[in-house]
């Protein structure tokens, strides 16, 4: 039978921005070597694949490449996809059972609210390479759970990078975040994510990169509540809250494609 596949935008309100990611709800669990296969098929750097669990349903994120164990925006279009599909009352909790615990969205008015664990950076040596792969001295490098942070001195310097995503490939962690506060009114802090280790050379926007930027940039600029933009080539705004040990990711989304999977 053909299994529906939906491409949904996520952290924009516009089509054709944000970041892409594939959405397949299931009757049931699929086979692992089949979900890796459709993964690699999409070519996005996130599919998310969802079947009916006791309260609420079980999630789990693929890359072309690996398994991951925290995705944002893949996250956000499936909670997208369960109210707009009618899969869920529009006033009703997502609650997605995951790699990293229990995960719930809420809606608010045009945007879904993503109840997060946070995922706090300690201060940490360079690694070898790292400054030559990304063509820029640091400000600061730290170490989170999944992610190595870099803060750069401005707003520019993260817009212009050029790394050598090859040998940014050496460097032993899931990906780099790159980070500077901004230099508009319009948003607190910029970012961009690079995770070729991942299969995924530069994510559009990337929300668990935003576990780690929330606490970050909450310390640094003395506010709870901000409004990030990862800047990369297609864009997107994330609404941060810190919260402890828990971050709140706010953003919008758009359907694009809607299909089916043959086998």
């Amino acid at each position: 039978m053909p299994q529906p596949v939906i491409t949904i935008d996520a952290f924009t309100d516009r089509p054709f921005a944000g970041n892409p990611a594939a959405v397949c709800i299931l009757p049931a669990p699929a086979d692992e070597g089949w979900m890796r296969n459709v993964a690699a098929e999409m070519n996005l750097s996130e599919t998310a694949f969802l079947h009916p669990h006791a309260d609420g349903w079980s999630l789990r994120w693929l890359t072309p490449a690996v398994e991951v164990d925290l995705c944002g925006h893949a996250t956000l279009a499936s909670a997208h996809v369960l109210w707009e599909d009618g899969h869920l009352p529009p006033d009703a909790e997502a609650r997605f059972h995951t790699r990293s615990g229990l995960l719930t969205c809420r809606r608010q008015g045009e945007w879904i609210v993503m109840d997060f664990p946070a995922k706090p950076e300690r201060e940490a040596d360079a690694p070898e390479g790292l400054e030559r792969a990304l063509g820029v001295t640091p400000k600061y490098v730290g170490r989170s759970h999944f992610d190595l942070l870099v803060e750069v001195d401005s707003e520019d310097a993260v817009r212009a990078l050029q790394p050598d995503l090859g040998l940014l490939a050496t460097v032993n962690v899931r990906g780099v975040i790159v980070t500077a506060r901004s230099t508009g009114a319009r948003y607190d802090f910029v970012s961009r994510f690079f995770a070729p280790r991942a299969g995924v050379g530069e994510d559009p926007v990337t929300g668990s990169a935003h576990c780690v930027l929330a606490p970050f940039w909450a310390a640094r600029l003395g506010k709870d509540e901000m409004t990030a933009f990862q800047a990369s080539r297609r864009g997107g705004v994330v609404r941060v809250r810190a919260a402890g040990d828990r971050v709140e990711l706010a953003g919008q989304a758009v359907t694009v494609v809607r299909g089916e999977l043959a086998h």
